[in-house]
């Protein structure tokens, strides 16, 4: 269904993106990158919490060309693990929500599951579960990939054929490395 809405905004509500069309995917991931962030991103003052109990980030991965920044884009903040990298997370400074994760070389936009509310599916996979935490054992109840399964990839392929190989900036966001 192309034309399904979604909003997702920060705590406080002076940001807001909007996405159109149904996500890529909706999985949770493990990996070393976003356990490190997310503690880094905790450790904030007044920050929301992004990981879950068993180390994992809820992801909603929608296509770039169908999210756009409807309130607040100034507000945004980017954080990286190192200067150089290309991931950048982007949270809203008026409240320290976390908002997106963008990988800025890729065609897709990570959102924080917790900024859409109650209206997107549940995840269908887990990412990167051999990074978990050590001794965190995950249930059977979607399916669990070690790395990044052919399911993913094959998703994010026909999502950037769809777009016709366009890797657009994400509309009302800044795009600079701050």
């Amino acid at each position: 269904m192309t034309g399904e809405r979604a909003s997702a905004a920060c705590r406080c509500g002076k940001v807001e993106l909007e996405t159109t069309g149904p996500p890529i995917l909706r999985g949770i991931c493990y990996c070393a990158s976003c356990q490190e962030a997310g503690r880094r991103h905790q450790a904030v003052s007044g920050a929301d919490a992004v990981l879950a109990d068993d180390g994992g980030t809820d992801y909603v991965l929608y296509r770039k060309d169908r999210v756009r920044c409807i309130k607040g884009g100034e507000l945004l903040e980017a954080r990286r693990l190192k200067p150089e990298s290309p991931t950048r997370r982007m949270v809203a400074r008026c409240c320290e929500t976390a908002m997106f994760l963008d990988f800025t070389k890729g065609h897709w936009l990570t959102v924080y599951r917790d900024r859409l509310g109650n209206g997107i599916g549940p995840a269908t996979m887990r990412m990167m579960t051999a990074e978990r935490p050590a001794g965190t054992i995950l249930p059977d109840d979607i399916a669990n990939y070690p790395g990044h399964s052919g399911k993913f990839v094959l998703k994010l392929l026909g999502a950037w054929l769809a777009m016709g190989f366009r890797r657009p900036g994400i509309e009302g966001v800044p795009q600079g490395h701050k």
